[in-house]
């Protein structure tokens, strides 16, 4: 047979083997979510099986070929044929080595209960294609090889009942059309399973005692929890009828009272026991108020995955004492069957759905005045001159790169739709195609026909209904999602909430987010729109001082002005100072993220530092003394306190108000802080970025290595703590302004425990990462009065 495919390690291409459940699934788990783990039997091993049916019978003689032309008015003729065919599968023998090689994966699970799983794709959908959920049912069974091939053969029959057979022909489907593969999971005892439904007016929670399977049967009335997806809050709850939970073998739940005899309840279900619950607990939610709040920081977590509409079933394992919770399935409009199909995956690096007018353009060093407005761009790589192009964009295609390149990082600020890493796109994709860009998933899907109208129609049916986040521009008929409209019913936070900024076209709409600042100003990209593609040394070596130091004052002064009394963190550049030319200079500090950076160049030749500081200074001289300075790169001690002198040079110092921080981004800040807090260093910032990509060997710019490129390593998650940690024993405040917090939104329950000063953040994940901030702040506040009562 061929190869297993692990939930794990299924790519876009797999799709129609592995089915949609499994491929839902797969791209959760990728992600990063906590999906109980499994492999998937392809539709592939059921068309050889069905081939290979030896029988007599005319009517199985023919499979899968067969199209089944039953007139399914004919009750009786229906029932028939429908029991004929699933006798002659389920007394056919699976090949041996089909078994064996199951079994062998199955093992590597670690259970005794298997769920094999129905999985389901159809090669073309019809205007009749409904959910089909309902359909086709989980087969249990023990981890052995005779019971892993019956249970096969059962879940494979189902796409033969009666009501399967029915509802094909009325939707005009041909059996050849169905791919239907089988997805292994484990099964262990649970303390408690349900679902989520999310949308956009509100969230449902249902659970249960014990395994999901008794609210799949309808055997209990779960609890309800009916929650505010804007704050998190639950608004009401109500307690179901529980009097029966499903269990994994002879090891009872705690609680649970002796098993149902089997063939009163479970007669199909081999490994699994039905318990009565003791009367006490009947009377007791299923949830605990710790798990409760898991699951909703998982469904806010998963509407940058799946929209606002979306359903997930979840299960909390029972083989620890404090359990953990997983993700089971995952269905969403988004996650239909999609007509004319995605043909580029690539990462999804800024969040939109757009759809426009695709531009290639194949040489990114040949880089064009102007572009035309609203379109698609496609090209290898963007290096940061591109900025002054990128505004009047729709999207961003780009084939190398990762979550943190430079096309990532601008699209994000811009609030462009974008993907990163889609192999092959400039080939691929033809300038003047019409495109779906799917920032969210990191999909690209060609769309056909140039209307509006039939633009308008594709993306509500492969993207879901998104009514109230997007806009139509009448000119080039695409759809954007601009940044989020912020709730004007926040809860209070504690820890401090900050954006990262470059753009003063932003400032107007950021002014008024729920921030305390501007935690990082990035000058590389901010001057980028006032040098005229030259170097500043270029315009120092050519008698431009002035001219430049004006344009460079008043562009600051723009953030100054919007923000204060807030603070505003001025990051000085972080390119080679050295380069007569711009965009030699970019394009060279795009092929290795090293070399001469951050404070090192300024050692090297200070002309320009000694400019962005005049720069600062004449920022405080308007009256301006919210604006802080910010060292980046800093990799010894020496070159932080050859910046510090030049500081004091120029009179920074002399405002009281002003701080002068570093970014702790080099490994080395873990065993140097203290000597930094002792050369005069007010504060640092940590730049996941870089530490991530320096503690791990991984070049952040490389997309394919985005599995290796993880803020949430252990490592790097390690190091965060101690420079937290550190930075309190100086009694220094701390920040963090990289991506990790905004892609990874889990990392700020860390962040907040560990007692992180502030948070720095893109525009377009200011609300999120403000109410994750809430939440986190919440448990620990939940947990300390717990404590506090025990």
């Amino acid at each position: 047979m061929d190869k297993l495919y692990w939930l794990d390690q299924i790519k876009l291409q797999d799709r129609a083997k592995v089915g949609d459940k499994a491929f839902f699934l797969s791209k959760i788990i990728q992600r990063g979510y906590p999906v109980v783990p499994g492999f998937v039997v392809s539709a592939e091993i059921l068309r050889q099986f069905l081939e290979n049916l030896n029988s007599s019978e005319s009517l199985v003689a023919d499979l899968p070929h067969s199209s089944l032309h039953l007139d399914v008015t004919n009750w009786r003729q229906l029932q028939q044929v429908a029991g004929r065919l699933r006798q002659e599968i389920l007394t056919a023998t699976v090949p041996e080595e089909w078994v064996r090689t199951i079994f062998q994966a199955a093992r590597e699970l670690q259970t005794g209960c298997l769920i094999l799983r129905p999985t389901l794709a159809v090669s073309t959908a019809t205007p009749s294609m409904k959910n089909i959920s309902g359909l086709l049912e989980s087969v249990f069974c023990q981890c052995e090889p005779e019971a892993i091939a019956f249970a096969l053969k059962r879940t494979w029959s189902q796409i033969f009942r009666a009501r399967s057979l029915l509802y094909w022909q009325r939707a005009g489907i041909n059996l050849q059309q169905i791919n239907l593969a089988v997805l292994v999971q484990p099964v262990d005892n649970a303390i408690a399973s349900g679902l989520l439904r999310a949308n956009s007016s509100g969230w449902e929670i249902e659970a249960t005692w014990g395994l999901g399977i008794a609210i799949a049967l309808g055997e209990v009335q779960p609890d309800v929890y009916y929650i505010q997806q804007a704050t998190g809050i639950v608004l009401e709850q109500q307690l179901g009828n529980k009097m029966l939970a499903y269990g994994v073998d002879d090891a009872a739940p705690e609680d649970f009272s002796q098993p149902i005899p089997k063939s009163a309840l479970t007669p199909d279900h081999s490994c699994l026991n039905t318990y009565l619950l003791q009367e006490a607990q009947q009377k007791q939610y299923a949830l605990q108020e710790e798990y409760l709040q898991q699951i909703i920081a998982l469904g806010t977590q998963l509407v940058s995955e799946l929209g606002k509409t979306f359903t997930i079933k979840w299960t909390i394992a029972g083989q620890t004492p404090s359990g953990k919770l997983y993700i089971t399935q995952v269905s969403s409009p988004q996650s239909v069957i999609i007509p004319h199909g995605h043909f580029i995956r690539g990462l999804g690096a800024a969040g939109g759905r757009v759809v426009a007018t695709a531009l290639v353009i194949t040489n990114p060093q040949h880089k064009p005045e102007q572009l035309p407005k609203g379109v698609i761009l496609v090209i290898p790589t963007i290096a940061p001159d591109w900025l002054p192009l990128l505004q009047q964009l729709a999207g961003i295609i780009t084939e190398q790169g990762g979550l943190t390149s430079h096309a990532a990082i601008l699209a994000r600020e811009l609030g462009i739709a974008a993907v990163v890493n889609a192999t092959s796109a400039t080939s691929l994709i033809q300038t003047g195609e019409r495109l779906l860009l799917d920032g969210d998933r990191g999909e690209v899907y060609r769309i056909k026909g140039n209307s509006k109208e039939e633009m308008e129609k594709a993306t509500e049916e492969e993207s879901g209904k998104l009514a109230g986040e997007k806009f139509l521009s009448s000119n080039h008929h695409n759809l954007k999602v601009p940044h989020p409209p912020l709730s004007s019913h926040l809860p209070m936070i504690a820890t401090q909430l900050l954006v990262n900024l470059s753009q003063s076209s932003l400032i107007e709409q950021v002014q008024s987010f729920p921030v305390d600042g501007v935690g990082l100003l990035r000058s590389e990209l901010m001057v980028l729109n006032i040098l005229d593609g030259q170097h500043p040394n270029s315009w120092i070596l050519g008698g431009r001082q002035a001219e430049l130091l004006e344009r460079w004052s008043e562009q600051i002064m723009q953030f100054a002005r919007a923000f204060a009394p807030r603070p505003v963190f001025y990051r000085s550049l972080d390119w080679p100072q050295d380069l007569p030319s711009l965009s030699d200079n970019l394009q060279s500090s795009t092929q290795s993220m090293l070399g001469e950076r951050g404070t090192f160049s300024y050692l090297r030749n200070p002309a320009v530092f000694e400019l962005e500081l005049q720069a600062l200074a004449s920022v405080q001289q308007a009256g301006y003394s919210n604006v802080n300075l910010m060292l980046p790169f800093v990799r010894t001690v020496e070159e932080f306190v050859f910046c510090r002198r030049k500081v004091e040079q120029a009179l920074l110092t002399e405002v009281s108000q002003f701080q002068l921080w570093m970014m702790a981004e080099v490994p080395s800040v873990l065993f140097l802080l203290p000597e930094y807090v002792k050369a005069g260093a007010d504060g640092i910032s940590i730049g996941t970025n870089d530490l991530t990509q320096l503690l791990l060997g991984v070049d952040r710019e490389q997309g394919q290595l985005a599995k290796v490129f993880n803020e949430r390593h252990p490592a790097v998650m390690s190091a965060i703590a101690q420079l937290i940690q550190m930075a309190k024993s100086a009694g220094i405040p701390c920040s963090i302004c990289g991506q990790a917090p905004a892609l990874y939104p889990e990392i700020i329950d860390k962040l907040v425990e560990w007692g992180i000063n502030s948070i720095s953040v893109e525009p377009e994940a200011v609300e999120r990462t403000y109410q994750a901030i809430a939440r986190a702040e919440k448990r620990l506040i939940l947990q300390a009065a717990r404590r506090k009562i025990h």
